[in-house]
Parts: structure tokens; sequence; C-alpha cells
């Protein structure tokens, strides 16, 4: 496929951009509490610039203190973050992309801790939905103060050296709350019909260019559906789209939701590659200034929009916190060496949420770029990886690229280990396409590659390795339950691999992921499924944005499930169980799966200590966690070789 549109130049206002590709401002934590750039978020803003992205937008940067939305935002409040600011925009250009600053304030969606322990503001004494924080209703001088602060911040990027800046109104900020019906019920000029509550939004743009001329690119995110009761939706936003450029905007960076729908904005994969894309179409033809769209994008799905008139430019998000290097990569048709974002928000979302930096399960490089070396070895050894799941694969690739010499041994057939499985449910399939990534990258990279192939005591003498990296997993818990040893129940992998088909009624034991997701794949195909749950819900280790759409399609599939239930016994097709102090039953299951956690699998760890003097453990086999742990040991076992 070619990517003629993709890898075109482009124009938004006086802004030149060698290709259509953008990084989208993504918080990152990457910055210091008090507001302040850091060395390690330079670092990681030039790694996408050097990967040939034509243009990046900063993540969110407040304008005032009490804006920030994470703990570590940083901000142009003040004259005293210009130079770092500075040292910013100079490390993207040294990197060959164009630049710019989205300006932020968070109004009503932050915590009293992020913003210096003050109170949150918005347009109305109503708390965000999701949050519940209390707010203080904005009086009107405090609304244009804030107007002022917009420009005087975007006089302070463009001192900074910076291309332009994108004014946030969109995933329910201030600027969205504003121009929100649900969340705007003001009755002063700011407030009520349509042009009051762009009213906000007008004033900005036009302080703005007052403060830093016409010739300086100003862009404007918006939702083009808030996705909630009473927001705003595609109709209005067609308007809102037509507002922004009368008032001067550049060019529209349009996205979706607000906190109270959080899930669209990191989709999970129950949302397809591209969902955006007809939305955006929508605005883009009501407007002749250019638009960029967000999404989910590949980049065959990239080109397709740019080419049949969705969009001007398309904007990776999390694609470009997993690979930084895709354009890249697709000018150099190395389409097959694109690490694939799967959708899971694992380390994205979930470190950022935690109050962490935002890092990648299939590319935990991201986020440190600072601080892993992954420059050639001085002292290249030959290293031994037994096990080619997700740790051992990535800890393979990862030693190759240092110049190790490797070898992987998987006793089964196929790479991928209980990671492969996951991909079976529906929504999971780009857990597929990441396991594919890494055995190209394995091969193409050197490493020795041995399936069928069981690590012994043999084959470690015959190898003789300097060193042995053990990611041998994982093995289905069966806990020491009354009447389970001797009964036919079965382990959920065994249904995921095809070893086993189940019964019409299927009774799961187990409500985690592994077997919320065998239920998912199992009513999918018509089974009657009913599962048990010792703990309040079912699904609570899966991350917020896929059990958004997970729980929903397993009551439309007609899942049935027991909570605060712990299984005594199991007995003939069923089990016997205590539920709020009573002792109940469920029977007449055709089919009993398990799927009770993990333990550690770990058979070689002493055997190989007395034939290898530098011995890793790492993934399930060390302790068994969530995919991203697995990735994270298998990186730091080959850096540390």
């Amino acid at each position: 496929m070619k990517f003629e549109k993709l890898l075109s130049s482009g124009k938004m206002g006086s802004l030149e951009l060698k290709n259509r590709f953008v990084v989208p401002p993504m918080g990152t934590n990457l910055g210091t509490y008090e507001g302040y750039v850091t060395e390690n978020m330079c670092i990681y803003y030039k790694t996408r610039a050097l990967g040939g992205y034509g243009l990046e937008i900063i993540e969110v940067t407040a304008v005032d203190p009490r804006g920030k939305a994470i703990l570590n935002e940083i901000g142009l409040w003040d004259d005293a973050q210009i130079p770092l600011f500075a040292k910013l925009m100079d490390a993207i250009h040294e990197g060959g992309a164009k630049v710019v600053v989205q300006l932020h304030h968070a109004g009503r969606q932050t915590a009293n801790p992020y913003i210096f322990d003050e109170t949150p503001e918005a347009p109305s004494r109503i708390p965000c939905p999701l949050l519940q924080v209390p707010v203080v209703e904005m009086t009107n001088e405090r609304v244009w103060e804030l107007i002022g602060q917009f420009g005087d911040a975007a006089l302070r990027a463009k001192k900074a050296g910076a291309d332009g800046v994108e004014v946030h109104g969109a995933h329910g900020y201030l600027v969205a709350q504003f121009m929100s019906p649900q969340a705007n019920k003001r009755t002063d000029e700011f407030g009520g019909s349509f042009l009051g509550r762009t009213k906000f939004a007008r004033e900005i743009f036009a302080d703005i260019r007052r403060k830093c001329g016409e010739d300086f690119t100003l862009l404007f995110r918006f939702g083009h559906d808030e996705k909630v009761p009473g927001g705003r939706t595609l109709e209005e936003s067609v308007s809102v789209a037509r507002m922004a450029e009368e008032a001067g905007v550049d060019c529209l960076d349009i996205s979706i939701m607000t906190y109270q729908s959080l899930p669209y904005m990191s989709a999970p994969p129950a949302l397809p590659h591209g969902f955006n894309m007809f939305p955006t179409r929508e605005i883009k033809s009501s407007v002749s200034i250019p638009v960029i769209s967000v999404g989910r994008y590949t980049p065959e799905i990239a080109e397709n929009a740019l080419q049949s008139g969705c969009a001007d430019f398309i904007a990776f998000g999390r694609e470009s916190l997993c690979d930084p290097e895709i354009p890249n990569k697709v000018a150099e048709g190395r389409l097959d060496e694109i690490c694939p974002c799967i959708g899971c928000t694992q380390s994205c979302l979930g470190y950022l949420n935690a109050g962490g930096v935002a890092s990648c399960l299939i590319n935990p490089v991201t986020g440190h770029e600072a601080e892993y070396d992954l420059g050639p070895a001085e002292n290249p050894k030959k290293v031994l990886v037994a096990g080619a799941g997700p740790a051992g694969l990535m800890a393979a690739m990862t030693a190759a690229r240092k110049g190790h010499e490797v070898v992987l041994a998987e006793k089964t057939g196929r790479i991928g280990g209980q990671f492969r499985l996951a991909a079976v449910a529906p929504t999971k399939q780009d857990i597929a396409t990441a396991i594919k990534y890494y055995g190209t990258m394995c091969e193409k990279l050197g490493v020795d590659v041995r399936l069928g192939t069981e690590v012994t005591e043999d084959l470690v003498r015959e190898l003789a390795p300097d060193a042995a990296v053990l990611a041998t997993g994982g093995l289905p818990l069966r806990p020491d339950i009354p009447g389970l040893d001797g009964s036919d129940a079965v382990d959920a992998i065994d249904v995921l691999d095809g070893r086993i088909f189940p019964g019409p009624r299927v009774l799961i034991v187990g409500g985690g992921m592994t077997g919320v997701e065998t239920a998912d794949y199992l009513a999918e195909a018509n089974h009657d499924v009913t599962i048990i749950e010792m703990k309040a819900d079912i699904a609570l280790d899966e991350a917020a944005a896929a059990r958004y759409f997970l729980i929903p399609r397993l009551r439309e599939y007609g899942v049935k499930w027991e909570v605060n239930a712990t299984v005594k016994r199991f007995v003939a097709g069923g089990v016997i169980y205590e539920q709020d102090g009573v002792e109940k039953a469920l029977g007449g299951f055709d089919t009993v799966i398990l799927a009770l956690g993990v333990c550690s699998y770990n058979p070689l760890e002493e055997t190989v200590r007395g034939l290898v003097d530098e011995v890793y453990i790492v993934g399930d086999a060390e302790q068994p966690a969530p995919a991203n742990r697995a990735t994270e040991t298998g990186l730091a076992a080959a850096l540390a070789l």
C-alpha cells in the first residue's frame, strides 16, 4: 500500500509541515509538580521528532495553577517557566518536527491535590459527575481574567520558540465546560444560548491574536460528541467548527468525550481503528480550514481517511507512545517493524491515573527514554532465554538489539505464551498483532528462535550461555477446594486454546480478567454462561475503558454472575458456595471452567544457577502479575546483561 497523502507536506495557517503525522497532546507526568519542563520530557518529545512526526502538540499546559488536570502538568502561567520550555521547543526542532503547545485549564475536572489544595473553578457550581469534587462558580470578572491568562500563556509559548498554540476545548475541560449545555448553566454573557456558551472560546482566540499576531498558528481542539446526557453532540459541533473558523482559528483538532465518558478518549479495542474518522468528515465538510482526526489510527486507515476527505492530518496518540518511529518506518516501507498499540491502557492511562509516568505495555521504554541505554553492549554475551511469552520475547528482542547472541527456546510450537490466548476473546485481536511484531523483530535482529525446544540441563550444557533469562511463565491455579481434585473441571486456558470445547451450559469459577474474557468468548458463540466470583464484582482487574464496554456486552449476551460468593466445594456439574453467610448451590452445567489465576512456574532456576553465572527470572515465573509487568521485567533483564 502506498502512503502518498500521509507522507505529503501540509499546511495549517502559516505553519508548513513535512507530512501529515501528528503527535497529539497526551499527558505524560514527565513535568514537575510546580509546572516546569524536565530533561526527561525533552528527550521523550525529541525521540518522536526524530521518529519522523511532522507536528508534535505538547501535552496539557496549564495557563493557571488551578488549571492542572494531572499531578505533574507543565505550565506557562509564569515568565519563570519560559527558559525550560524553550529547551523543549529547541529539542523538538532539532529532531526535525514543528511544535504547537496546548493551552489548558481543567476547570471542574481536577482534584485538590493537583492544584496546590485549591478548590476547582467551573462555569457553574456543578461538580464533575465522575470526580465529584466541590467547585466554585467563576465570577464574570474571573472569566475575563482567565481569558487574558490564555493570551499571556500563548505569548510565553511564542517567546519560548513554539510554532503555534492549541486551545484545549475538548475532553470536558474548562473551555468545553463553557460550551456544554450539560456543564454551563450560566445566564450571563457567557451562558445560555450557543452564542453565550461559545463566547469564552471566542474571546480567548481574540486575545491570543491580539498578543501573538495573525501569523502565529492557532489550533482549537474540541470533541464532536461529549457522549453524556445533555451534552454537546455532532449536530451542534458543526456550528462550533464554523464559529472557530470565523474567529480566526487556523486548524481544528477533533476529538470526543468528557471525563464522564472517559473510555472514549483512550478507547479500548471494543471501538474500531479510526472510529472518529467519519464524524470528523462532517466537521471537515463544514469548514475550509484543515482538520486533524484522532482515534486508534493505523497507517493504512489513516491514509484512507486522508484520501477519502475525512481529515487533513492524522493524530497518532497511543500509537506514538508505542512506537515513536512510525512515520520513518512508513516512509521506508518497514511496516512489519511498527510496534502496535493494543489499546490496553494498562501502562499509559493506568500509570498516569496513579500519578506515575505514562508508558506502554508493548514498548516499556516509553516514558523512560532518558533512563534506558539501548545502544550496543560493551561486552556482548551469549544469552539463553527460556520461554517465548511476552517477558521472554521482550528480553530476547532487547538483548539482540544490544548486540548479544540470543537463543530463545520455547517448548511449545508457538510464541506468545498465555498472552497469545488473551487475543482469543472478542475485541482483543490486536494482542496477536503485538506477538507477531515481537516475533518479526526477533527474526530481524538475529535471535535464534527454537520452537518445540524445552530447556533442559543438557541443552544448557550444550549452549554454555554467559547468561540465562528464565521466562517460563505460570500455570493455572488450582486451589485446595474440596471436590476439585477428581472433578472434570477444566482450565480456561485449555478452552481458549481450543483443546477443550465446552458444552451448552457453562459455569466459570473466577470473575477476574481471564474468567470474564472467557465468558465473552463463549457467550458470543451462544453458550449459556454463568460466572461465580468471590469479590464484590466481576472484571475488577480489567482496565476501566475495556470494562466500560465489556460489562454491557456480557449483559446483552445474557451472561449471569454471582458475586460475593465463595466456593466451598465442587460437585458434579456445579459448585456449593457461600454468599452472605448462606450456603447455596449452582448446578446442572455441562462444563465447569476454572479461572482462578496463575501461580509461578519456575522449574529451571536451581539447575540453571548451577551452570550459568548470570541468571534472571522474569514475568510470571518471577511473580504472577499483569502483562505490562512481564514486558517490563523482560526489558530490565536484557538491559542488565
